[in-house]
């Protein structure tokens, strides 16, 4: 099997499952440009170590719940179900590659997949039918921890799973919530100068400078005024192998403040 690459999806609001976008469009056509999988394993911005008593998890069942983790939105988006089964074997092996990293992680058999999974993964892969597997980022650990975590599960990729971050390349729902912009409004300066320096710091290879991104970048901490959204993002990096090879698959921004950057690491 051809080795696949890890990823990085910027998931948005929920409401790309039901809205028209250019990142859902894009997202829609990705399974088709990717060898197919045998299983997914999802780092997801939502499932989050540091409100789980500092316990990070794995997801062990074999039929894991669609979880709407979310409020405000229309019946028809808590009306959706990603069935997709799980993976508790899978589950056992991350277990086993990060405690060979001196990372602890325990797998639980009833978390289901949150939004940060389910809603792209009904874009990318509709028909449900790839195990999936979620793993919890800890907004309580630092960037260089969720690095390591990624290296640590490099050999998955040659066992055909795809390892998929998914967070938000930026998040601030504070500023979103008070502009109340379109879905198609155009990105403020402080948006896409964020962005544009986090895509030249990939292509340049500097792993130390994307890492600490929120502090480097112009204005990184109004992108990110919480870490949780970009952690997957670094657990994507470390997952791509040793040395930064970055491609920017995607580019687009909803409500002008949710970019929807899209990266691939091989």
């Amino acid at each position: 099997m051809r080795r696949l690459p890890s990823l990085f999806l910027s998931h948005g609001s929920p409401m790309m499952a039901l809205e028209p976008s250019p990142a859902r469009t894009f997202l829609a056509g990705l399974g088709s440009q990717l060898p197919r999988p045998r299983a997914i394993l999802v780092v997801s911005a939502h499932h989050d170590a540091a409100y789980q008593g500092g316990r990070a998890t794995v997801t062990a069942s074999p039929a894991p719940p669609t979880i709407h983790d979310f409020g405000g939105f229309p019946d028809e988006l808590f009306a959706m179900r990603y069935p997709a089964p799980g993976d508790p074997a899978l589950a056992e092996r991350v277990v086993e590659l990060l405690a060979g990293h001196g990372l602890s992680v325990t797998a639980d058999p009833e978390r289901g997949l949150d939004h940060g999974a389910w809603v792209p993964l009904s874009l990318v892969y509709p028909e449900a039918d790839i195990p999936v597997v979620q793993l919890s980022i800890a907004s309580n650990a630092s960037p260089e921890w969720h690095y390591a975590l990624g290296q640590a599960l490099v050999p998955l990729r040659d066992d055909g799973v795809l390892i998929v971050g998914s967070g938000s390349i930026t998040h601030n729902l504070r500023a979103l919530f008070s502009a109340r912009l379109p879905i198609d409004a155009p990105a403020p300066a402080w948006v896409t100068d964020f962005t544009d320096w986090v895509a030249d710091r990939m292509a340049a290879g500097v792993v130390d400078d994307v890492l600490h991104s929120v502090e480097r970048a112009p204005h990184g901490a109004d992108n990110h005024p919480t870490p949780d959204h970009i952690l997957p993002l670094f657990v994507a990096m470390g997952a791509g192998g040793t040395a930064l090879h970055a491609e920017r698959l995607h580019h687009s921004v909803t409500y002008g403040l949710l970019a929807m950057d899209v990266y691939a690491f091989d």
